[in-house]
């Protein structure tokens, strides 16, 4: 059986609860920074495409592959995209990185 590679960076979520709004950080730590340095084997993968009515939505594409949409940055950070509207267009091939 082969061990699903989660990723580092589940363990270093920091919850800020502030006027009714929920803020997801992650905290600043050696994993995280490390995770930077080597994406390409922090995580396993799949390869999925950006659904017709999600373009430019990281956060839906989140909700699909994750049932929640607090995952969208990492769908950025992995598939090296700064801007949303500039990536995510339809029918993109994205890395899915697999944490769950």
């Amino acid at each position: 059986m082969t061990k699903l590679n989660r990723g580092p960076y589940s363990l270093d979520e920091v919850i800020v609860q502030h006027r009714n709004i929920q803020t997801n950080t992650i905290v600043n730590a050696s994993k995280f920074d490390s995770l930077l340095g080597d994406l390409d084997s922090a995580y396993d993968y799949e390869v999925g495409y950006v659904p017709a009515g999600y373009a430019h939505r990281p956060d839906l594409i989140s909700n699909v592959f994750y049932g929640t949409p607090k995952n969208w940055w990492l769908l950025m950070l992995v598939n090296n995209i700064s801007d949303p509207f500039e990536g995510f267009n339809e029918k993109d091939s994205i890395l899915i990185p697999k944490i769950q």
